[in-house]
């Protein structure tokens, strides 16, 4: 999987590394038992198949509390997408098809 797995304990020095690679972030707020992250799992292997300058931070909302509070996660699927640590593109609670993040993507290269 193309993913990066991060939790509380290394989320803000991963992030920091891809957007020093000056790639767009995506944060992934998921469960592995909810079936819609699974599908939205997939959605997102095709953005990043299509995109090489993208990288997926994985979080397991179970398990980081801490970063679900932060970013206002009240259910999952929810994925965030950054162009800049402090520049939020997007936010989306649900499935969110790959074409429409990459329109919204190539819209701010």
């Amino acid at each position: 999987m193309p993913f990066i797995d991060v939790d509380e304990d290394n989320f803000d020095a991963v992030m920091a590394r891809e957007f020093e690679k000056e790639k767009f972030v995506i944060l992934k707020f998921g469960s592995y038992y909810c079936d819609a992250c699974q599908i939205m799992d997939m959605e997102l292997e095709e953005l990043c198949d299509r995109l090489a300058n993208v990288s997926v931070l994985s979080i397991d909302s179970g398990k980081s509390e801490y970063l679900t509070q932060r970013y206002f996660v009240e259910e999952v699927p929810t994925t965030l997408i950054f162009k800049e640590a402090e520049k939020q593109l997007f936010y989306r609670t649900g499935i969110t098809l790959a074409d429409d993040m990459i329109d919204l993507i190539l819209k701010e290269c």
